[in-house]
């Protein structure tokens, strides 16, 4: 089982050099994996305590539901809130079944306890590949349909009635005669027996669920309420700050610290594994100590390629074959005898993931026991790590999850590394005080972890006709599951799934297709970004699916649907978008639409983008946006989250990119990785398509389908295939 394989690879690292953060290196966890529980088959089960700390009075139902004596329902996330409305959306599963006002409703974080708030898809608590909902659907409802369940058997008993004649409705119970609130029975509900089975709403009752209600951070966030690790402030906390290497795989070498140490602040300063901490007072005392550090980097190791050093090294690999992935028919031999052939060169740069709130963590340990406050997006990992640094066990670290302003992917770092940097600072300087580890947005530029650079070689035969014969696609890039916790189920015969997601698994009927992939290796880690493999794989489809289309003289959006006859969810999506842009009519001058459609995560996604040209650059006007994503448990935050991804692709599409000048990577700030600006965003139209099917990702479809949308537009208003990213690297021109 997973959870096994973890407990033994925790072993493993009770050697401290395990766990050692050899530049920005991997924690090499050989885990293996099993299947989690299947969604909804467990109740939760009535527990004494949820593991967080309730107030005196409170009534704790289970490990997901506590109800207070002022009437509020506490519902504790398993899952990291990270802008994308987990909390919210998991708060709404709850309050329907339990027939809540959505008034007294509270969202906080469950502390770090695996077994009772294991990610049901992972194994492992942990927050990821757009699982929350998907993984939560029914237990969060079965546990709101239970506490409800204690609350009528407790009125029941309490008023002498037939449970059958009472009802609950907004927060209120009844039997026609007695009424009372959820607090005022919580504490005799708290101890009635949970049943072995629940009954759960017909939709047709749902209350909240498919409606619009406001998140329940919201009024925290726009009042800047404390809610981030980087508001925490405490008792004699010290501030930490890291001196990383320059180039990847470099280490530490000499240290002189004197001017250091002489900065008003500075505390101390420490080797790590991973670099020289400063440590002082406050942050910016930290961050002058750093300027002032002077020593050496032992960089035996060091990766000292840059950009296009790697660029020929795949150009190289792309034209050998690779590890095969899929094999239908002979592809090589259809191309020889196409009518027509389009051989293409994409190429991808390294991208980092650039969270408006950098890396931070708090880590506090004394007799024993450790405490870590942070936006914990892999708590499992995160509270793994730490124990084996520190010497500890696992469940002697507690996590006190915070809201996180935003992650993309770098908060579930595999081997934790930011945490893992905090508990090595901690212990070299043998102190209990509580110690608050800050990276700058230099830091994490510089220094993340990135989306691996790709580069994809394709090519196609077409027919007399213009249909597709052949199709031959070799991928070379970083695979970002080997080596990590999650291989195991991702990396088979040496082929990384979310290397190859999204050509692999194309929806379209192509004869004669085959795909191939090289994995390569480099200093820079990768890590999955929002969307992972989608990012450059819905790319290349979307754009090559695009240019034969239009080279056989055929409508962009009816050349697919031919194609996608097998896969109704995303036709209709196709469709919807197409409709609501009114593709095929009319556009302005100088205006021209491109349209994509992808799957990621389960959920269905297709885009029309209108798109101009002004001074050589693309600029995005409107676009317009359909998504099936099953069962839409919160559409306004459906909308909010496609928004977003639009807003994250699309700075990544027109601007973002990490080059590296003999190793060292060229980007330090927003000044020159740019990102989208609020002047470019373009007008948003999204339309949820309506389903019963169940609740599938929403935090990063939204993001593969931007890419080729505006990219097909650029090609219909300039004749340019746009194949390496980013767009701004290139100068337009409307033909």
């Amino acid at each position: 089982m997973f959870k096994d394989n973890i407990a033994s690879c925790v072993r493993s690292l009770a050697n401290e050099e395990s766990v050692a953060l050899d530049r920005r290196g991997f924690l090499r966890l050989s885990v293996g994996t099993g299947a989690g529980l299947v969604i909804g088959a467990y109740i939760p089960v009535k527990s004494a305590t949820s593991g967080q700390a309730a107030q005196a009075g409170d009534a704790v139902f289970n490990p997901f539901v506590t109800i207070t004596p002022a009437n509020k329902v506490i519902v504790l996330s398993k899952h990291l809130d990270k802008g994308q409305g987990t909390a919210t959306g998991l708060a709404t599963l709850v309050a329907d079944e339990l027939d809540a006002d959505w008034s007294q409703m509270v969202a906080e974080f469950a502390p770090a306890n695996a077994a009772l708030y294991k990610n049901t898809f992972f194994g492992v608590q942990g927050t990821g590949g757009s699982t929350a909902m998907a993984n939560s659907f029914e237990q969060y409802r079965k546990a709101g349909a239970a506490a409800k369940q204690m609350l009528v058997a407790a009125a029941a008993q309490a008023w002498k009635t037939d449970a059958s004649k009472i009802t609950v409705s907004k927060g209120v119970i009844t039997d026609g005669t007695n009424t009372a609130t959820f607090g005022e029975l919580a504490s005799a509900a708290a101890k009635m027996p949970v049943r072995d089975t629940v009954t759960l709403k017909d939709p047709k009752d749902f209350i909240y669920i498919g409606k619009s209600f406001p998140r329940l951070d919201q009024k925290a966030k726009v009042t800047a309420a404390p809610v981030f690790t980087q508001d925490i402030h405490l008792s004699d906390m010290l501030v930490a700050v890291v001196a990383r290497p320059p180039r990847f795989g470099a280490k530490p070498g000499s240290v002189d610290a004197v001017k250091a140490k002489a900065v008003k602040g500075v505390i101390g300063v420490v080797t790590i594994p991973g670099g020289v901490a400063v440590v002082a007072s406050s942050t910016w005392a930290a961050i002058k100590g750093r300027d002032a550090l002077q020593g050496t980097w032992d960089e035996t190791d060091a990766d000292k390629r840059g950009t296009a050093e790697l660029l020929e090294e795949y150009k190289a690999l792309a034209a050998k074959p690779g590890l095969s992935v899929r094999k239908d028919g002979d592809a090589e031999k259809a191309i020889a005898g196409a009518k027509t052939v389009i051989d293409a060169e994409f190429a991808f740069p390294f991208l980092a993931h650039a969270p408006m709130e950098p890396l931070n963590a708090i880590l506090a340990f004394k007799d024993g026991k450790a405490t870590i406050w942070s936006g914990s997006q892999l708590q499992t990992i995160d509270q793994s790590v730490a124990a084996a640094i520190l010497g500890i066990k696992p469940e002697d670290v507690a996590i006190n999850t915070q809201w996180a302003g935003g992650s993309f992917g770098r908060r579930a770092v595999y081997n934790s590394d930011y945490v893992a940097e905090v508990a090595h600072i901690v212990k070299a300087l043998a102190t209990d005080k509580p110690i608050k580890l800050v990276w700058t947005r230099e830091d994490d530029i510089k220094g993340g972890y990135y989306r691996p650079m790709y580069l994809h070689k394709v090519k196609v035969g077409l027919t007399e006709s213009g249909e597709i014969a052949g199709w031959h696609h070799r991928i070379v890039g970083q695979s970002i599951m080997e080596g990590t916790a999650f291989a195991a189920s991702s990396v088979k015969n040496g082929v990384d799934a979310t290397s190859v997601e999204g050509v692999s698994d194309t929806p379209y009927t192509i004869p004669n297709y085959e795909v191939e992939v090289h994995n390569t290796k480099f200093g820079a880690p990768p890590l999955w970004w929002r969307s992972v493999g989608h990012t450059h794989t819905a790319y290349v489809m979307e754009t090559m699916i695009d240019e034969i289309a239009t080279r056989s003289g055929k409508d962009p959006v009816a050349f697919r649907l031919a194609m996608l006859e097998k896969h109704p969810r995303h036709a209709a999506v196709l469709k919807l978008a197409a409709e609501k842009a009114g593709w095929g009519t009319p556009v302005a001058d100088g205006v021209a639409c491109g349209v994509a459609v992808h799957e990621s995560f389960k959920s269905f996604v297709a885009q029309v983008a209108e798109v101009r040209i002004a001074d050589g650059r693309a600029k995005v006007d409107r676009v317009v946006c359909a998504v099936d994503c099953g069962l839409p448990i919160n559409p306004d935050n459906i909308v909010a989250q496609i928004e977003g991804g639009i807003g994250y692709g699309l700075g990544a599409v027109l601007h973002s990119h990490v080059t590296l000048t003999d190793g060292i990577v060229d980007q330090a700030n927003f000044g020159d990785y740019e990102v989208l600006r609020f002047n470019e965003m373009p007008t948003v139209e999204v339309h949820i398509i309506p389903s019963t099917e169940p609740p599938t990702g929403i935090g990063e479809p939204g993001t593969p389908p931007i890419g080729p949308a505006v990219a097909n537009a650029v090609a219909a208003l300039t004749g340019q295939r746009i194949r390496t990213l980013p767009l701004a690297i290139h100068k337009l021109a409307a033909s």
